[in-house]
C-alpha cells in the first residue's frame, strides 16, 4: 500500500477554533460523552459471549492499544501544528521576497535579496494545537493517493455502519416495547420470543419482524430528509443527551447490583469462550472509539500542558466504567439481550426493575439519543462521499453533492437494517473491520510519516506520545492484521 508517496496539499484545509475555549475538565467529560454510546449498551452481550474473565483481560488489553494510537493521533496533530505554521512562515517570506523594492533600500546592512527560512531548524516552530486539523486533512498532507483512499474507504465503511447499527437499534427498541404478546407469560424464561412470534396478539398476522421492519421504514422517513440539509447540534440538546445517558447508565447498574445484593442474581457466565472473543474485538474497537473527532474535542482545551495524562484519565474511568456495567449485567441477568437496556423493557421475564416508568425510560433511552445523533453521522457521511469524489478542478454535477450522496447514505444502511436486527453482529463487523482501521491502522502510519517530517529538528517536542519507539508503530500495526485475520478466520469458520 503506498502511504509513504506524499504529496504537499495545495489547499489543505485547517480548521481554527472559532469558538469559546474550555477547561480540561470539561474537555475530560466531552471524550467521555463521544465515547461511551451505542457501543456500552452491546458490552454485556459481547462480555458474557467470550466469558467472563476472557473478557476482563481482552477488554482491557483493547483499551490500552486505543490509548496508544490516541496518542499517535495527538503527536500527529501536533507535528501537522509545527508543520503548518513553518509553511506559513515561507509563504509570508516568499511574499516580503516578491515585493522587495531593491531600488529604494538605502539600509546597506539589509540584504539585497531577502532569502526566507527553508528548514525548521532556522525557525523552530511551535508544537502547540492551535489550530484544529482533521484527521482527512492529516491524511491528505502525509499520505499517497493509495493511503488517501483507503483513508477515505474507512471513513465511509464506518460511518455506513454507523447508520446500519442505529437503523436497527432504535426500531428494534421501539418493537420490543411496542410488542406485547408474550409466549412466556407463564413464567418459562427460557423460552425466549423469536421473530416469527405475533407482535400483539396470537391470531394476528403481524409478526415481530414485521412490526421490525414497519418501524425501520418509518424510522428512515422521519430522520432521513435531514441528510439533504445541514443541520448542527445544539449545546442544549448535546447537554440533554448527557444527562439522559448518565442517568441511565447509572440507573443499570445501581438496579443490577441491587439484585446482586439481595442474593438474587440469575446469570452464571462462563471462564472463557473462545469463539466470543472475535465479537467482543470489534465492540471493544466501537466502543473505545473517538479518533476521528479528537481534533475538534482537543484544539478548543485551553491549558494542553498535560493533556496526555488527561487522555488516559478518561480511559481509565471509561474502562472501569464497563467493566463494572458488564460485570454486574453478566452475573445479574441470565439472558443478556443483544441492546442490554431491553432487559429493562416491559412486561418483560423476571426485568430488573417493576418500576414501570424505570422500564419505559431505560427501554426507550437508546430512542433519544440515537435518534439526535443519526442526521448528523448521516451528514458527515454524505459529505466524505462528495470530498471523495470530487474532482481536482473542485466541480461536481449538482444532482450529485445535492440528491445521490444523500440517498446513497441512506438506502444502504435502509437495506442492512431491514435484512438484520442483530444489532451486536453490525457493532462487531463495523468495529472489526473499518473500526481497526480508523483506531489501529490510520493512527500508526499517520504519525510515522509525521515524524519522518521533522527528522530535522530531532529530539523531543510538545505531546509528544510516550511510546515514540518505532517498535509501538510496527506492534500496532501487526496486531491489526493479527486481529482482522482471525476474525475474517472464525466468521468464516463458523459460516461454513
Amino acid at each position: 500500500m503506498n502511504f509513504g508517496s506524499r504529496h504537499e496539499p495545495s489547499n489543505v484545509q485547517v480548521l481554527t477554533d472559532s469558538g469559546g475555549q474550555y477547561s480540561r475538565l470539561v474537555g475530560f467529560v466531552y471524550v467521555f460523552n463521544l465515547i461511551v454510546g451505542t457501543g456500552a449498551l452491546t458490552m454485556p452481550a459481547a462480555f458474557r459471549e467470550a466469558g467472563w474473565l476472557l473478557s476482563l483481560f481482552g477488554v482491557i488489553v483493547l483499551a490500552f492499544m486505543s490509548y496508544l494510537t490516541l496518542t499517535f493521533m495527538t503527536e500527529a496533530m501536533a507535528i501537522s501544528n509545527a508543520k503548518l505554521r513553518f509553511q506559513e512562515v515561507v509563504s509570508k517570506g516568499s511574499l516580503k521576497e516578491d515585493s522587495l523594492d531593491t531600488s529604494m533600500n538605502t539600509d546597506e546592512r539589509q540584504p539585497l535579496i531577502y532569502k526566507p527560512p527553508t528548514n525548521y531548524s532556522e525557525i523552530k516552530p511551535s508544537f502547540e494545537i492551535t489550530q484544529r486539523v482533521e484527521m482527512g486533512t492529516m491524511a491528505s498532507m502525509y499520505f499517497g493517493k493509495v493511503g488517501l483512499l483507503f483513508f477515505h474507504l474507512c471513513i465511509i465503511i464506518y460511518l455506513f455502519g454507523d447508520l446500519a447499527i442505529y437503523s436497527a437499534a432504535v426500531p428494534k427498541t421501539l418493537r420490543d416495547v411496542a410488542c406485547t404478546y408474550r409466549k412466556n407469560s407463564t413464567g418459562n424464561c427460557n423460552q425466549s420470543q423469536s421473530d416469527s412470534d405475533p407482535c400483539w396478539s396470537e391470531d394476528g398476522h403481524i409478526s415481530r419482524m414485521d412490526a421490525y421492519r414497519i418501524f425501520v421504514a418509518c424510522f428512515i422517513l422521519l430522520l432521513g430528509p435531514f441528510t439533504f440539509f445541514n443541520v448542527q447540534k445544539t449545546k442544549y440538546l448535546q447537554v440533554l443527551t448527557s444527562v439522559a445517558r448518565w442517568t441511565a447508565f447509572l440507573m443499570m447498574i445501581i438496579l443490577a447490583s441491587i439484585r446482586l445484593g439481595k442474593g438474587e442474581g440469575q446469570g452464571h457466565p462462563k471462564v472463557a469462550k473462545i469463539e466470543g472473543v472475535p465479537n467482543l474485538f470489534g465492540v471493544c474497537v466501537y466502543s473505545f472509539m473517538c479518533h476521528h473527532s479528537l481534533p475538534s474535542l482537543i484544539t478548543p482545551i485551553k491549558n494542553k500542558a498535560r493533556l496526555l495524562p488527561v487522555l488516559a484519565g478518561d480511559y481509565t474511568i471509561i474502562l472501569i466504567f464497563y467493566l463494572v456495567l458488564s460485570f454486574t449485567a453478566v452475573f445479574a441477568v441470565d439472558k443478556i439481550e443483544d441492546l442490554y437496556t431491553l432487559n429493562f423493557k416491559p412486561n418483560s421475564c423476571a426485568p430488573l426493575t417493576d418500576v414501570v416508568p424505570i422500564q419505559y425510560f431505560l427501554a426507550l433511552f437508546p430512542v433519544f439519543t440515537i435518534s439526535t445523533s443519526f442526521p448528523i453521522i448521516a451528514i458527515t457521511l454524505r459529505n466524505n462521499l462528495t470530498a471523495m469524489i470530487t474532482p481536482h478542478s473542485g466541480q461536481l454535477a449538482w444532482y450529485l453533492p445535492k440528491l445521490v450522496c444523500p440517498l446513497l447514505c441512506i438506502i444502504p444502511p435502509f437495506a442492512v437494517a431491514m435484512g438484520t436486527n442483530q444489532v451486536e453482529f453490525l457493532v462487531g463487523i463495523t468495529g472489526s473491520y473499518a473500526g481497526a482501521g480508523i483506531q489501529y491502522i490510520i493512527p500508526a502510519v499517520l504519525v510515522l510519516l509525521a515524524r519522518r517530517d521533522i527528522l530535522a529538528i530531532g529530539g523531543s517536542y510538545l505531546h509528544r506520545s510516550p511510546f515514540s519507539h518505532k517498535g509501538w508503530v510496527i506492534l500496532t500495526l501487526v496486531w491489526a492484521c493479527i486481529c482482522i485475520a482471525f476474525v475474517t478466520a472464525n466468521y468464516i469458520v463458523s459460516n461454513v
